[in-house]
């Protein structure tokens, strides 16, 4: 009998089956190996380089408490976190409101909950829209710590990681005191700490259960439920966090009967801005360094006069302003050397927070004549030199005095004085309006300057904050000044002092004959309305058709300028320089403290010697530092002048150059 042979395997008969293929390991398939090692080098770089400290760590521009020169607490500005608080030193209904409304199923899962995804995604398909989120604490924590709030895959696919990052590396009660450092509460309150303060006034480890109800329920949405807003929104949100304490047992279910909880503040309450603060806040961010809580600034501001100063402005725009159709004001007083100690930068911030006395581009009009007659001063005029006050053409165009008077030959204190408009011109021309500008460019006005005749006019902006330091640099001797709202300005770097311009006034000479000129104008001339009982140094200045009215000067240790107009610019009656705004300016001053700088001497000085090295020596080292004093100082000055003339005698000042027509000027009124 034959043997049949049956066939052994698919292939043939007699053929042996083929060892099937061995399974490569998940890492070397294609398609995983790349996401498994960007997975890899992430967990390796997170754990290079990513601080587990990061929730833990004070905001980088903390909360600033703004304070007055003389201590008072003017305002405060900016994000607030307090110290980290630890999970297992807090009561433990505390923590357990976050867990209960936040992340339920938190000490169970590895960084995220499927079932929580699942049952938001379901909730959302229902509705039609993002209600619900699946995100857990670890996950909340792992976007507020280390990533923005874009809202994208990429984003949620690094939110996963450093999720499981950090369960790895941290325990939970670890996780949920990072969270609770960290999470923002609305108000600009970042932590439990600061937020348990700031709505309650108390610590976070005495918390009631009430409270801790309030404070879970604002993290879904703190800026919408802040109790300080929304009191009404929050307490409904704090009866779902307690109905979800009592069901995940955090809480016996008759305690979450109790009462909401009600805000309760402490201490004073303070504005966050003020044309003031809105100015310095810059300054103080950036002498602030990062730390918890509220960092204490002082500040230039004299909170006396900041109150004397919108006082007076309110009352006057309050008294005359309807009738003058003046709708606006603005003030800045600083002391000589740029600490600016009031500022007021309109009528009422809370309708306009726009500050006229920093952003607002105006004309000074005559008020810019100061540059024009102290480039002349620096020329070898001086105050006694005569200027024709006589009708003048240059090109096509020619200017006007106010009321179409003119003098003839004057010396330049009167034509200063009486603020002449045609004298003005013809005295910029005479020494250059390139040398006007640089004159104006040395006291510190930055904005642009056009280069037309009618530019000793003051047709070109600027702004009334860089006009009165101007100012002040002629009151203290020495230019430019920096305004600032700090008490000390910062050392200045090898740079600033390689690359410092500051100069000083020739006090032999040009620094006494400007405030000549100064108090003529000031006493006797257009701002005559501006007067004090002692000596006092300013000038007025008046734009075409009486859209700005300015007045700047200063007395004893304080320079303020004052402008008056409208915002959109229109006319008002026959407001000049030397009406309202020297009122406004003398009213200020009469209750301003005057006492910083010692008062200038009062004796007449004794006949000038012969020696012009002993005559010079009369005149004190300090004398840029001390303005107050009587009108007796300004005699003292022109003496000394007067002798001192004697040995230099000044050239004669040039004739005046042709120059293109400009634009019509303002006229400025005669007083």
């Amino acid at each position: 009998m034959i043997e049949q042979e049956l066939p052994t395997a698919a292939g043939g008969a007699g053929e042996s089956a083929p060892p099937p293929p061995a399974r490569r390991p998940p890492w070397r398939r294609p398609r995983l190996a790349i996401p498994i090692g960007i997975a890899l080098i992430l967990f390796l770089w997170l754990a290079l380089t990513a601080p587990l400290s990061r929730a833990l760590e004070p905001l980088p521009t903390p909360t600033l408490l703004l304070v007055s020169a003389d201590g008072v607490a003017i305002a405060r500005r900016g994000s607030i976190k307090e110290r980290p608080v630890v999970a297992s030193a807090l009561p433990p209904y505390v923590g357990g409101a976050f867990v209960a409304i936040e992340d339920r199923r938190f000490y169970g899962h590895w960084g995220i909950d499927p079932r929580g995804i699942a049952r938001a995604a379901w909730t959302n398909l229902l509705a039609g829209g993002v209600v619900q989120g699946g995100s857990t604490i670890t996950q909340q924590l792992a976007k507020t710590a280390f990533l923005s709030a874009d809202q994208n895959f990429g984003r949620k696919a690094q939110e996963v990681l450093i999720a499981f990052w950090l369960e790895a590396w941290l325990t939970k009660d670890e996780i949920l005191s990072r969270y609770l450092s960290s999470i923002y509460f609305g108000d600009g309150v970042y932590g439990l700490r600061a937020a348990a303060r700031h709505y309650f006034n108390v610590e976070p480890e005495r918390l009631s259960i009430a409270q801790a109800a309030m404070l879970a329920g604002l993290v879904k949405a703190p800026s919408r439920l802040a109790p300080t807003k929304a009191l009404a929104a929050a307490q409904a949100r704090s009866r779902l966090v307690l109905a979800a304490m009592a069901e995940n047992g955090v809480i016996p279910a008759y305690r979450a009967a109790v009462a909401p909880a009600r805000v309760r503040r402490g201490g004073r309450e303070l504005p966050s801005g003020g044309y003031f603060v809105d100015w310095v806040a810059g300054q103080a961010r950036d002498a602030a360094a990062a730390d918890y809580g509220e960092v204490r600034v002082a500040t230039t501001l004299d909170a006396g006069m900041q109150k004397r100063a919108e006082q007076v402005l309110a009352r006057w725009l309050d008294r005359t302003g309807a009738r003058m159709h003046a709708t606006q004001a603005a003030l800045v007083a600083m002391r000589p050397d740029g600490r600016v100690v009031a500022m007021v930068g309109g009528r009422n911030y809370g309708k306009s927070p726009f500050n006229r006395a920093t952003q607002a581009l105006r004309q000074p009009g005559s008020a810019f004549k100061t540059f024009v007659y102290l480039t002349a001063l620096r020329q070898g005029y001086t105050p006694d030199s005569p200027i024709e006050d006589t009708p003048l053409t240059i090109g096509d165009w020619s200017p006007e005095n106010y009321e179409r008077t003119y003098r003839g030959t004057i010396p330049l204190r009167e034509a200063f004085a009486r603020s002449s408009n045609v004298a003005a011109v013809r005295l910029s021309e005479a020494v250059g309006r390139d040398r006007v500008i640089a004159t104006a460019r040395s006291l510190g006005i930055t904005s642009p300057l056009t280069h037309n005749p009618s530019l000793a006019l003051g047709t070109s902006t600027a702004t009334l904050l860089e006009m009165t330091a101007a100012y002040a640099g002629i009151a203290g001797g020495s230019y430019p000044v920096r305004p600032r709202g700090l008490p000390a300005a910062a050392e200045p770097g090898w740079r600033e002092r390689i690359w410092s311009t500051r100069q000083q006034l020739d006090r032999r000479r040009e620094w006494p004959e400007m405030l000549d000129l100064l108090d003529a104008a000031a006493t006797r001339g257009t701002g005559r309305a501006a007067a004090l009982r002692v000596a006092t140094f300013g000038k007025t200045g008046t734009t075409q058709d009486h859209r700005d009215a300015v007045f700047i000067g200063f007395a004893g240790d304080l320079v303020v300028g004052i402008w008056v107009g409208n915002d959109d610019n229109s006319p008002m009656t026959r407001v000049t320089g030397g009406g309202l705004p020297a009122q406004m300016w003398h009213d200020f001053m009469s209750g301003a403290r005057l006492t910083e700088g010692a008062p200038l001497p009062r004796e007449r000085p004794a006949p000038p010697p012969e020696d012009r090295t002993e005559l010079e020596a009369l005149l004190p080292d300090d004398i840029g530092d001390a303005i107050a004093g009587t009108r007796e100082a300004i005699e003292q000055a022109r003496n000394l002048q007067a002798a001192i003339e004697g040995f230099d005698e000044p050239p004669p000042p040039p004739e005046p150059q042709e120059a293109p027509p400009p634009e019509e000027p303002e006229p400025e009124p005669e007083q």
